[in-house]
């Protein structure tokens, strides 16, 4: 029933997606976030090409549909497209097999080009609010139901993200749940009604536990990292640090002695077979990178045994375990730090809304969102050095919501201004001002 529930609402929405391209990018984005397709039972619903058809639904609208559209290149757009011209570079001179490197790259390309249709979508505030909660929607139902599952089973077994999806691994969906956690702050400081604020007070906790529960390493550094860059920009830091320290000391408490452990083991990475592993291939990959600094080794490079025998041999070729490390040698130092300017422009252009905001009440929504945009930078570059998670398009929307916001404040405090009353002698001072 569930299954044909969903299926006649994918099929009565596709056509709005061509009538409302927005509709189509909300849509496509809790598809691709959620994978709700691979909760449900049946080929029919499960193994259905949705994210596609809404894909050419959604691209079809931008051209027929009169939904207003900002064709503006921001500074987060052109990285876009000069990632992708990279890695379309790169492909060409890939070592691994031509149908497994298509494979990856129009997996990515496809990602990244359809950023640029959201970022062109993203044209007013509400816009903006709506993708946040299409996010929040998307990665808090499973942080809900492993802090529930780990409430329930006392965190003794661990919480795994939805099969078949990129955050299908426990650290993988650790580090998700990471970035999410401060949007959906986000949405609990803006909401105007009570109960919303109690529910989503009650999902973070949830969402918190499902970190714990994990038992993902990278991912505790992660929390860490994150919870001090929040104290530090925090205005009650007393307040605000006793409150923090409070709800994770007790978090942590209630995990079992084995996941003390496993978290103890942090500094024993020299006895721990993984960690060993993880090391060996990042080394691989720097190898493959500094042999080929243009190119690297290609998509699916440190995944095939017969090339990282070539650049480090006696090291098992293996998932690259670290956002850096993987761009880096699938791609080489040019993809790299293309890739990488994305994240710090990002940084940067929510440093300055919050800046712009400070004193403008009206525009609180702004500031709160650009805040918790940068905590959700620092525990993406922090978790993610210690997992495959490069090409994510969740955190990389993130990106273009910020990119959209900071366009969004400079143009209604350009209007304010403009709209602003002149006092009489006031235009000709400024003309005098300018022409001495």
């Amino acid at each position: 029933m569930r299954n044909l529930v969903f299926m006649l609402a994918m099929t009565g929405m596709l056509p709005m997606a061509a009538a409302r391209p927005f509709a189509g990018v909300l849509l496509w984005s809790w598809i691709s976030f959620m994978n709700p397709h691979r909760l449900l039972w049946g080929a029919a619903a499960s193994e259905m090409p949705w994210a596609y058809m809404i894909f050419g639904a959604t691209v079809i609208g931008c051209f027929i549909a009169r939904e207003p559209k900002r064709l503006v290149i921001t500074p987060i757009m052109a990285l876009i497209i000069a990632f992708l011209i990279c890695i379309t570079y790169a492909s060409f001179f890939a070592l691994a097999a031509p149908e497994v490197v298509f494979e990856k790259y129009s997996f990515v390309a496809k990602t990244f080009f359809f950023l640029l249709i959201t970022a062109l979508l993203l044209t007013d505030h509400r816009r903006i609010h709506a993708m946040i909660w299409i996010m929040v929607i998307a990665l808090g139902y499973f942080g809900i139901r492993g802090g529930a599952f780990a409430l329930m089973n006392g965190g003794n077994y661990r919480v795994l993200g939805p099969p078949e999806t990129m955050i299908n691994d426990n650290n993988h969906l650790a580090a998700g749940l990471l970035v999410m956690l401060p949007l959906m702050n986000y949405l609990r400081l803006q909401s105007k009604h009570r109960i919303v604020r109690i529910v989503l007070l009650a999902a973070m906790m949830l969402t918190l536990f499902s970190v714990l529960a994990s038992y993902s390493r990278g991912a505790l550094i992660g929390l860490a990292a994150m919870s001090a860059f929040l104290w530090l920009r925090s205005q009650r830091k007393l307040v605000f640090g006793a409150a923090m320290v409070a709800a994770l000391a007790g978090a942590v408490a209630f995990m079992p002695q084995k996941w003390h452990d496993r978290m103890n083991s942090i500094g024993e990475y020299q006895q721990d077979e993984s960690a060993e592993g993880r090391i060996k291939i990042w080394q691989a990959s720097l190898a493959m990178a500094l042999a080929r600094p243009l190119t690297g080794g290609g998509f699916k490079a440190p995944y095939t045994q017969s090339i990282v025998d070539k650049y480090a041999p006696g090291t098992t070729a293996r998932a690259v375990h670290s956002i850096y490390f993987e761009v880096i040698g699938e791609n080489g130092f040019l993809t790299f730090f293309v890739w990488l300017a994305m994240p710090m422009v990002s940084f940067v252009s929510a440093q300055r809304v919050i800046v712009l905001t400070r004193k403008e009440p009206r525009l609180s929504w702004a500031n709160d969102l650009a805040r918790m945009a940068q905590v959700s930078i620092v525990a993406y570059l922090v978790a993610g050095a210690f997992l495959s998670l490069c090409y994510w398009d969740y955190f990389f929307t993130l990106l273009v919501v910020v990119g959209a916001l900071r366009r969004q404040v400079a143009g209604e405090l350009s209007d304010s201004r403009t709209s602003a009353p002149t006092l009489p002698g006031t235009r000709a001072r400024l003309a005098l001002s300018r022409s001495a």
